[in-house]
């Protein structure tokens, strides 16, 4: 009786952490964003600018990504590529499979769709900056698995309910740990190391570490 009683007590006080946890996360999302978004403004205009006059479409780019409990939404970015970039990769099927079996990218230098001002912007990883939007409004946290595309999720196997068990997030321990330099099936391994350690401090390592890994250029391409 005494044993299921301190259970009890421990599963309750597990559930506060969690829902304590949580909510200092969506403040501290909503604060940091909304600062980033204010603070960065001009950086936007001008970044938007420079890409819109390239060849006149639309400096921002969207994509579909799934996000918690496996809900698509539309994550933001400055386009790095060309106009219509996903439609070209698909007309080429021998580029398409390369994509593909190099963990849905192309090897650094091999993907002719990146503009000269894409590189500078994925090198220095600004074209993330449009992503505080997401932030902001709840599709994404400031630290958390990398969002990925529908193809993806066949990489996570039976874990995959894991995977999607938290929002995604801007920052994270894969973009801490090498980004582009670490690939399917290792970066499974990482993404849900973090899912199974979430919280607060370890968030605030992660975004500390994320910022050194962008400072260092680190698996940005």
């Amino acid at each position: 009786m005494e044993s299921r009683m301190n259970e009890t007590e421990e599963n309750a006080k597990e559930i506060a952490n969690h829902h304590v946890y949580h909510f200092f996360k969506r403040v501290t999302d909503i604060v940091i964003s909304a600062i980033a978004l204010i603070v960065l403004s001009p950086l936007i205009l001008i970044l938007a600018i420079i890409v819109f006059a390239q060849d006149g479409h639309s400096p921002f780019y969207r994509q579909v990504r799934i996000g918690l409990h496996g809900k698509p939404f539309r994550m933001y970015k400055f386009r790095s590529m060309i106009y219509n970039a996903d439609k070209i990769l698909k007309k080429d099927p021998k580029l398409y499979k390369k994509y593909v079996d190099n963990g849905f990218k192309l090897p650094e230098g091999e993907d002719p769709r990146i503009t000269k001002i894409g590189a500078f912007l994925r090198k220095t990883s600004l074209d993330e900056i449009p992503q505080f939007l997401n932030v902001l409004i709840g599709e994404m946290s400031l630290v958390g698995p990398r969002p990925i595309v529908k193809k993806e999720l066949v990489e996570y196997g039976d874990r995959l309910e894991e995977f999607l068990s938290v929002k995604p997030g801007a920052l994270g321990l894969w973009q801490a740990t090498g980004r582009s330099n670490i690939g399917y099936p290792e970066r499974c391994d990482v993404e849900l190391q973090y899912v199974e350690n979430a919280s607060y401090w370890y968030d605030i390592k992660i975004f500390c570490a994320c910022c050194i890994s962008i400072l260092k250029k680190d698996g940005a391409f």
